[in-house]
């Protein structure tokens, strides 16, 4: 239930930060002011007996994500992939909210899979290991298939997992209430809409049965992707708690150590996790939502490999031609383009100066041209652009959350590997091919083609669609009368002709 009683929750969150010792580095992270920080040490000590201690063992604050569940997880995942937003002792602190969580009882999974496949998990899997990664959803097993010898990963998820993320959901959607009750200007973020984004997303990755589509889907789009691999579904031994896959074998993305004692290329690892990333946002409209280091290993061969697909983005063409273009702008460093794209795609009201905007642009995109990347700070380069937005009243995309936040995870990934690595130069291939590609004469052309289809397919309707409208505008003025059958079946042929004729000439040109 959403209603005030989620303060507590609220309260418990800043009572554990403090109790951990976490508030302070996470403020001292952030280089929060000092009234900021006397106001946060001020309102959360009283309540600090109150906060979870969680382990001991632990760094601060993976020490207090950990013990204040699944969505605070999810959070620590996303800043360990920043260490020039959170520091570089941060980051890797927050590494092991990756992968490396507390593992639940092995009966207690080997239950589960017996529960959802309902037979006997010998009859599965000839063998079963202790778990080999556990993470903030679900944790897997290497094991072996009774039927082919195959070894593959078993993911299952956590016992009670769907009602702690509930808890979590419901105490951030009181708090984006308060937020917008206690600071109208607040409101152009669109605070509820984004817990409600966040929420349609965490409630797909608690059905391993939309994951199994999801990785299916994903693989028929890549598998001409060169330098990328994904494990193989196994749908017989797969459901809604757990995923069976075809077992990934290689070095994670996130030991340097690793990677270098096998000979790959860290530079240009870094160069196509972000490549690959792109070209499947823009390109297909799909992408992997959750590239953080956890996710990711390198084959022997040197192929990336990508696993977990439970949180999977998706954007429609025009959306992705739009985010194009203002990539695009930015790697030619015209910024009056990238204005004007913000205020065609409606996202800045029209009542702001264009011009302006432009400027605001440049003084957040200069900095980042011909300077070595690890003298860009990300913390400060965010926080400029914050402002940005708030002067110009921009309101907060939902629709492109995800694909903003994968981005920012993804240039993390790439970054640990070549910490010199500069965004902007390694997108600009992958941005200006799609641009050559879905912006221009022929992407007009293919558009036509489409409409014109769509046309053909409605062609022996359109007569009495358009009859039907005149009648209806004529507010029985006039007597229409439907056109006899032949007239019908006349426009219906000429309506497949033009979709005939507009085909033939997208094949000549292409």
């Amino acid at each position: 239930m959403r209603g005030p009683h989620n303060l507590w929750r609220l309260i418990r969150t800043g009572a554990t930060l403090e109790r951990t010792g976490a508030m302070g580095v996470v403020l001292d992270a952030f280089d929060a002011p000092r009234p900021i920080r006397i106001a946060f040490r001020t309102l959360v000590w009283p309540f600090k007996r109150l906060g979870i201690e969680g382990d001991a063992s632990m760094p601060p604050a993976t020490r207090a994500l950990s013990a204040l569940g699944p969505a605070y997880i999810k959070f620590g995942q996303i800043l360990s992939t920043r260490p020039d937003v959170v520091g570089v002792d941060i980051a890797n602190q927050l590494r092991v909210l990756q992968d490396k969580l507390p593992p639940f009882g092995v009966e207690q999974a080997r239950a589960q899979i017996e529960a959802e496949l309902g037979v006997p998990l010998d009859e599965c899997f000839s063998e079963f290991s202790e778990p080999v990664a556990a993470a903030s959803i679900a944790q897997v097993h290497k094991a072996r298939r009774a039927d082919t010898g195959e070894t593959v990963a078993v993911k299952v998820l956590r016992p009670g997992i769907e009602r702690a993320f509930r808890t979590d959901i419901d105490a951030f959607y009181f708090a984006a209430d308060v937020i917008e009750t206690l600071s109208p200007a607040s409101r152009r973020l669109r605070p509820r809409d984004v817990i409600t984004h966040f929420e349609s997303v965490v409630m797909g990755e608690l059905d391993l049965r939309l994951e199994s589509a999801s990785a299916s889907q994903y693989a028929a789009n890549t598998e001409d992707d060169e330098g990328f691999q994904l494990p193989r579904i196994v749908w017989g031994l797969s459901g809604r708690r757990v995923m069976t896959m075809s077992w990934a074998e290689g070095a994670p993305l996130g030991d340097n150590d690793a990677i270098d004692a096998a000979g790959h290329d860290r530079v240009l690892l870094s160069e196509r996790v972000l490549q690959l990333f792109l070209n499947h946002a823009l390109r297909d409209g799909f992408f992997h939502a959750d590239m953080h280091q956890g996710n990711l290993k390198v084959a022997p061969n040197g192929d990336i490999i990508a696993y977990d697909f439970g949180i999977m983005g998706h954007i429609d063409e025009y959306t992705r031609r739009v985010y194009a273009e203002i990539l695009y702008g930015f790697i030619r460093r015209d910024y009056k383009r990238v204005a004007e794209v913000h205020f065609e795609a409606g996202y800045v009201p029209a009542d702001r100066d264009v011009d302006e905007f432009a400027r605001a642009l440049r003084a957040v995109g200069e900095p980042i041209f011909g300077m070595d990347a690890t003298r860009i700070s990300m913390a400060r380069l965010l926080s400029y652009l914050f402002e940005v937005t708030e002067r110009f009243g921009m309101q907060t995309r939902t629709e492109l959350i995800l694909l903003q936040r994968t981005m920012v995870v993804v240039e993390g990934v790439a970054r640990s590997l070549n910490p010199h690595m500069n965004i902007w130069n390694v997108a600009k291939p992958v941005v200006e091919d799609y641009i050559k590609t879905s912006i221009g004469p022929r992407a007009a052309i293919r558009d036509l083609v489409q409409t014109a289809q769509v046309l053909g397919r409605f062609g022996p309707r359109l007569p009495g669609l358009v009859e039907a409208a005149l009648i209806q505008q004529s507010d029985g003025v006039f007597n229409f009368k439907p056109s006899p059958w032949p007239t019908r079946i006349l426009w219906g042929s000429l309506g497949a002709l033009v979709g005939v004729a507009i085909t033939v000439a997208w094949h000549l040109w292409s």
